[in-house]
């Protein structure tokens, strides 16, 4: 039997969406969950589960550690709403609760690269065996993406940050929608804070990535991109190109 104080040791300061149709499943299960996890929030359906890992990174700026599913559930099952997670975050540890009868989602599941399967119905001593992995694991993680995390975001100014691994841009702690060619063009002047990237530059870049952008649409893009973010964020150099001004410039 699994020693659930060893269990708390690696749990106690993590967090954990399960996403469940059946109510009483969830209740009972999130009351069992809440007494290792830091935090423990739970929704009926995978649509309303990308929601709410959105808003917890929107709060939060990071995600949840684990995440436990069932796969057949109404709106969005298992397999879509893991693909979208993934789409947002690929290091996401997701633990998928089967039943008998899921055998056909097993293959697409283990494709997209899910920590592990639980059967249903649940043992929960398999249940806290599984999370005692799976937040070793988040430990281990973090260790080694510590470093990688602060390159990775960047500094637009006071109340706005660029995520550079997840391209999530965020304002005064809430997400802002970007469109796939403003997250591109933030990827690239990102990548050298303070280095002036002319027109020739940023038609380039988006030709090399089978994207067409000429030099009139450029200054369209930076318009929009403008109105989505502080001033001051992205500087114009007439005649020469646009950069991201450095925070100490500021």
């Amino acid at each position: 039997m699994l020693n659930s104080k060893e269990l708390l040791i690696h749990t106690k300061k993590l967090s954990i969406l399960f996403v469940e149709d059946h109510d009483d499943l969830r209740e009972n299960t999130r009351e069992i969950l809440k007494t290792f996890f830091h935090q423990v929030d739970s929704a009926n359906n995978g649509e309303e589960a990308i929601r709410k890992y959105k808003e917890f990174y929107a709060k939060e700026s990071k995600y949840y550690d684990i995440i436990l599913s069932d796969i057949q559930m109404p709106r969005l099952n298992g397999v879509e709403m893991v693909e979208s997670i993934y789409n947002i975050n690929p290091e996401q540890i997701v633990i998928i609760l089967s039943a008998y009868d899921d055998t056909k989602y097993l293959l697409p599941l283990i494709n997209l690269g899910i920590e592990q399967f639980i059967k249903k119905p649940i043992d929960y001593q398999d249940l806290l065996k599984v999370l005692l992995r799976a937040s070793k694991k988040v430990t281990q993680l973090g260790t080694e993406n510590n470093n990688n995390n602060s390159s990775a975001l960047i500094k637009l100014n006071g109340s706005a940050i660029f995520n550079k691994e997840t391209n999530i841009l965020q304002h005064n702690g809430s997400m802002v929608t970007l469109t796939k060619y403003e997250i591109l063009f933030l990827q690239l002047l990102s990548d050298n804070i303070g280095k002036i990237y002319s027109n020739e530059d940023i038609t380039a870049y988006y030709s090399s990535l089978n994207e067409s952008l000429d030099i009139i649409n450029v200054r369209k893009l930076v318009s929009k991109l403008r109105k989505k973010l502080p001033e001051n964020c992205i500087e114009s150099i007439y005649g020469i190109g646009y950069r991201i001004v450095p925070s100490f410039e500021k």
